[in-house]
């Protein structure tokens, strides 16, 4: 079973696309008029304006995309069925640290289109998230054992790397989307649309809760994070990958 097929019930729910970095990944597609998705996904950051394949091997999440969407295919990233240059950019949001082969899948972005954009992230700045350093530090070694977006961009050559802050009312629910709202970790709903919490051990991340409901019922949280609560947006480690040519 695909991974997503697993845990990506209810996943068009809880990872809205947000403007704001739909603003972003439309800007760096620039003039691009065919756009290959891959690793899709429900179609998030999918432009509606252009000709768009979809390319994701879960048929949960295929199922979860929204009427008026481009046409999905079921495969790879390490395999696509597109010829060289089959269209003008190849897209990828938040779906390289999924891949079985993501230097593979990287290629395969070169191979069908001449500008790639990739949205990642700096796995080592999720490993400092607040709720990873205090509450369940056993997400850390799942991220550093995924390529981070500097990887990513060696790999793809990147002529520019764009960092994505998120805002405090993020409606894109990636894992450190909550940074100032903390209370919508204890929903069960929230944490399964996140793949480092649904990948992590049932009982670390349970036993982690518990010690931030703790936290949150004493004020203990809000005293030691006192800054983030004076910050509109907050530095996550998403970085918008950007190669040409």
């Amino acid at each position: 079973m695909d991974l997503y097929d697993d845990i990506g019930t209810g996943y068009s729910s809880g990872r809205r696309t947000d403007p704001r970095w739909m603003t972003e990944v439309l800007a760096a597609l620039g003039t691009a008029r065919s756009v290959a998705d891959v690793g899709a996904g429900t179609g998030s950051y999918e432009p509606r304006d252009r000709a768009v394949v979809a390319f994701e091997p879960s048929a949960g999440m295929i199922r979860q995309r929204p009427p008026g969407a481009g046409p999905a295919v079921r495969a790879v990233a390490e395999a696509l069925p597109l010829r060289d240059n089959a269209v003008e950019a190849a897209l990828a949001v938040l779906t390289v640290h999924h891949w079985t082969d993501w230097r593979a899948g990287l290629a395969e972005l070169r191979r069908i289109a001449p500008l790639r954009v990739v949205l990642a992230y700096d796995t080592r700045r999720h490993t400092e998230f607040w709720f990873v350093r205090e509450y369940v530090p056993e997400i850390a070694a799942l991220e550093l054992g995924r390529p981070s977006a500097e990887d990513i961009a060696h790999e793809l050559g990147a002529d520019a790397v764009i960092t994505l802050p998120v805002p405090w009312d993020f409606t894109d629910g990636v894992f450190p989307a909550h940074w100032r709202r903390p209370a919508a970790y204890l929903d069960p709903g929230v944490r399964h649309a996140c793949s480092a919490l649904a990948q992590t051990e049932p009982s670390a991340v349970e036993r982690g809760v518990g010690r931030l409901r703790a936290d949150l019922d004493s004020g203990r949280w809000h005293e030691r994070h006192r800054d983030l609560l004076a910050l509109d947006e907050w530095d996550a480690g998403f970085r918008l990958v950007v190669s040409r040519g």
